[in-house]
């Protein structure tokens, strides 16, 4: 009985804090704060896996099939592609953000890279984990799913933001 009570309640989930006061703190239209509640972020948390990343680490490179979604705790990320006979930036995000959400939903290689400007803080949470969490909380990966999709329709409405979902 015990165990089952400490599935139910995972207890050694990371502690979501400070990226719940970022995406909360995130003025933009494609916001997760307001497609996802804070209960939800609580359950998530112990789906996602969490690493600090140096200045000029790729997070994502163009092409590359990986359909991983991170979100943004801290930090500076720059989004950009290659086009002769250099890159194009395309955007900059900021603490609060998600990115990644095209290739999550798509299955396409990524059709940009995702590159740190500054330390940054990410969380991230790939397919397999995703499977897990719709098996184990099929509400809380509805929650994440609605929310995701609510950020690449917001970004596909601004035209500013189309090349943005990655």
């Amino acid at each position: 009985m015990k165990s089952t009570l400490k599935s139910l309640f995972k207890t050694d989930s990371p502690d979501v804090t400070e990226l719940l006061k970022a995406i909360q703190a995130n003025p933009a239209d494609d916001s997760m704060a307001r497609f996802m509640p804070e209960p939800a972020w609580q359950v998530l948390a112990g789906y996602l896996d969490v690493e600090s990343i140096q200045r000029g680490h790729i997070l994502t490179a163009m092409g590359a099939l990986d359909r991983t979604v991170y979100f943004l705790e801290s930090g500076t990320l720059r989004i950009h592609y290659s086009k002769d006979p250099g890159q194009v930036v395309v955007a900059t995000l900021r603490a609060g953000s998600v990115v990644g959400e095209g290739a999550f939903f798509s299955q396409l290689e990524r059709n940009a890279t995702v590159q740190a400007m500054t330390l940054c803080r990410v969380w991230s949470l790939t397919p397999a984990r995703f499977e897990d969490l719709r098996k184990q909380n099929v509400d809380v990966a509805l929650s994440l799913v609605m929310a995701l999709g609510a950020a690449v329709a917001s970004r596909m409405l601004d035209v500013t933001k189309r090349a943005v979902v990655t």
